[in-house]
């Protein structure tokens, strides 16, 4: 009786919209507690119990119960369960480990493209100007040339130490599909199967462009061969030919 009467005086306050939203909140938790000890008074009383409603000890250990949108939830708390968790949990981890290490390589591979073609841009200059620049003008080129070399080494070391790294992203991103798929969680193995697959994608699509840096720099080291042995050639006849003049002016 004493709950009854205490259902009634919280359901008088509601309705006179004499409390705040946090009072009204409170409120509606005391009626629950109220109803709840009013349906389980009458069950004592009644001493009647479902089948249902038994308790089985063996299962505490495998299940917890927890409350979501007022109505109890079961959380299947088995072995399978607990793997197929730690399973998705790792393909996550995995799948993050290869992202950075896609992203570090793919910015290396860039850069390192980057640096070659800058090379190649002052090299092609400073060939197009032989004979016809000063010291300042050639001193300035050869400088930029060495620099740019320079970045392209920095730059391809980066590449093989992130290539490294990125195999082993790959790797261990496979290893952690298949332990899923095994386990259960399909949907985890799938999705870090389509992270790899797309982690190839880029890669190859860096490794492409850092390849046609690298045949363009050929190319401009066979033109900078041909270029200079003219230059040489040139030189040596405009010696002879001075030469030559000299001679006939002695005559």
């Amino acid at each position: 009786m004493q709950a009854v009467r205490r259902c009634s005086a919280c359901a008088k306050r509601a309705a006179g919209g004499l409390v705040q939203n946090q009072e009204v909140s409170l409120l509606q938790r005391r009626g629950a507690a109220c109803i709840h000890y009013l349906s389980t008074s009458e069950k004592r009383r009644s001493g009647v119990q479902k089948p249902g409603e038994m308790t089985n000890p063996t299962h505490i250990s495998l299940a917890s119960l927890s409350v979501g949108h007022g109505l109890w939830q079961v959380e299947d708390l088995s072995h399978n369960s607990l793997i197929r968790r730690a399973a998705s949990v790792l393909t996550d981890s995995s799948s993050s480990f290869l992202s950075q290490a896609t992203l570090a390589l793919t910015d290396a591979l860039t850069d390192y493209s980057k640096a070659v073609h800058s090379r190649i841009i002052f090299q092609k200059r400073y060939l197009a100007s032989v004979g016809k620049m000063s010291p300042s003008e050639e001193e300035s080129l050869q400088r930029a040339i060495s620099g740019w070399r320079s970045e392209a080494a920095e730059r391809l070391n980066e590449c093989k130490h992130y290539d490294s790294t990125w195999i082993k992203a790959v790797n261990l991103s496979k290893m952690a599909a298949e332990a899923a798929y095994s386990s259960g969680a399909h949907q985890a193995s799938i999705l870090v199967q389509t992270n790899i697959q797309v982690a190839q994608s880029q890669v190859e699509e860096a490794r492409k462009l850092s390849s046609e840096a690298d045949k363009k720099l050929a190319e401009t080291k066979v033109e900078e061969i041909q270029r200079m042995a003219e230059y040489s050639a040139f030189l040596e006849g405009s010696e002879e030919h001075e030469v030559h003049e000299a001679y006939l002016r002695e005559d």
